[in-house]
């Protein structure tokens, strides 16, 4: 009864509209709802991979696992920079300059198009280098496995950058329920090609592979056709040509190089860890995969709040009012942390469920998969939005160097090297991993407070 009242002035807080009127309590909720349907169907793109391979046995689930933690890592640096653009569009709507809120959009799929191609073009060179470096030696038939699915899905990099791109500019118009519905096209057209190249045809991990690619081809397609129509705030029109613009691409490499060189080194940070999980055997990847499943799902609510801060404190540094930018950072922190509680409350409910979808794995592996989830998601109710979403927060006001070098020291210096070190001490690559990471997420946590209290941010902030 003694929290009653904290959680009613909590209440209160999260849904007064009066103290200013630039994003209301009904505005946020009809930017978050959209955006939590369209992150949970985007995961479980990737997810629909690993579930519907659980059938074929641990050599497939490890290797779609172990490709799709590099796939990630990459994806993470191109949508960074997607980022950067939305950040851009976002300010540029709030001082009201709705030229310049185009003319950055059409810059944005430039560098995000021009970022993928490269990608496909040296993971097509270096794909056996890449493997051999990043997972070792692995079992003949992880390897095979990994090996056909790294080379397919390598094909969509340039395909998610551009609808990145796309979907970042949908959401700094607010208009997140576009995404959303193109992401429950892509779901259903992923499951359904799954289910064909799978089972009907018995292709394996290279059908879900190409299953993959064709789900989001289809949702690039569609993004790329709305993205020009003019009757929204920002549009592109391609028909009158595209020319460099030098001072667009600035301000969004400003912003996007440091969060892609930020997010790039975490998620290869994470690259390298599972280098060592892979050292501990097959039992300890596919446990580590179950896992992941389950921990991306708990992750959503977070994940949502992190694209959600990009679209609300945007606006208000572009407004150009340092209260209201308080304001909203509070605000938006006091959702992100309630929704994610809720949500993996929900999500611990439903995990002995998830878990009997991996019925081909043995007991032990999934019993593993569970500590693993405790650990994660149990601590992540109190530790990660002010991992995760507060640097977004930071990156929002145009504070990004500094970020990004707390975000890159602790994971190189806390996750990397305490992973490497705890595993030797208890005898497991994958809970060494997951005990670091924890670690990690403290050293983040206090590094971006500190950052914050520190004041920086409203020099930052008003270089616009």
């Amino acid at each position: 009864m003694k929290f009653l009242p904290f959680i009613g002035k909590t209440l209160r807080f999260l849904t007064d509209d009066k103290q200013y009127s630039l994003f209301t309590t009904r505005d946020i909720l009809r930017l978050v709802i959209p955006l939590f349907f369209e992150q949970l169907l985007f995961i479980l793109v990737g997810s629909a991979d690993t579930l519907m391979v659980a059938g074929l046995g641990e050599a497939s689930i490890s290797a779609v696992s172990l490709v799709d933690m590099f796939n990630t890592c990459i994806s993470s640096v191109i949508f960074a920079l997607s980022t950067g653009g939305a950040v851009a569009a976002s300010q540029y709507l709030g001082a009201k300059s709705l030229v310049r809120a185009r003319e950055s959009g059409k810059q944005l799929l430039a560098v995000v198009f021009a970022s993928g191609i490269l990608v496909f073009l040296l993971g097509e060179i270096f794909l056996h280098d890449i493997i051999r470096l990043l997972y070792g030696k692995l079992d003949g038939d992880v390897h095979s496995a990994v090996l056909s699915y790294f080379r397919i899905t390598l094909a969509s990099f340039p395909i998610i950058s551009v609808y990145g791109g796309c979907a970042a500019l949908f959401r700094a118009m607010n208009r997140t329920k576009t995404t959303m519905y193109i992401s429950l096209i892509s779901n259903i057209v992923n499951v359904i090609g799954n289910a064909v190249l799978i089972y009907l045809f018995r292709m394996g991990v290279a059908g879900a592979a190409y299953a993959t690619l064709f789900a989001r081809l289809v949702a690039m397609v569609i993004i790329l056709n709305m993205i020009t129509d003019r009757s929204q705030i920002i549009y592109i029109d391609f028909k009158k040509g595209f020319r460099i613009s030098w001072q667009f691409i600035k301000k969004i490499l400003c912003i996007g190089i440091p969060s892609g060189i930020e997010n790039g080194v975490f998620q290869f940070g994470r690259v390298l860890v599972l280098g060592l999980i892979a050292t501990y055997g097959t039992r300890e990847i596919a446990a580590n995969a179950v896992a992941n499943t389950v921990d991306m799902l708990g992750c959503v609510c977070g994940g949502v709040f992190s694209l959600a801060v990009v679209t609300v404190v945007g606006r208000a540094v572009g407004a150009g009012h340092e209260n209201q930018i308080r304001y909203y950072v509070k605000k938006m922190m006091g959702w992100a942390y309630a929704s994610h509680i809720l949500w993996n409350v929900f999500i611990f409910i439903l995990t002995p469920f998830i878990l009997q979808c991996f019925s081909k794995i043995d007991v032990e592996t999934r019993q593993l998969a569970f500590y693993l989830i405790l650990i994660h998601n149990g601590l992540g109710m109190l530790m990660w939005p002010a991992s995760f979403v507060f640097p977004c927060i930071l990156r929002s006001m145009n504070d990004v160097r500094v970020t990004m070098l707390i975000s890159v020291g602790s994971m190189l210096i806390i996750r990397i090297g305490f992973s490497y070190l705890i595993a030797g001490w208890i005898g497991s690559g994958v809970l060494a991993v997951w005990i670091a990471m924890v670690f990690d997420w403290i050293v983040r946590i206090i590094g971006f407070y500190l950052r914050y209290k520190s004041g920086a941010w409203l020099r930052l902030a008003h270089a616009k």
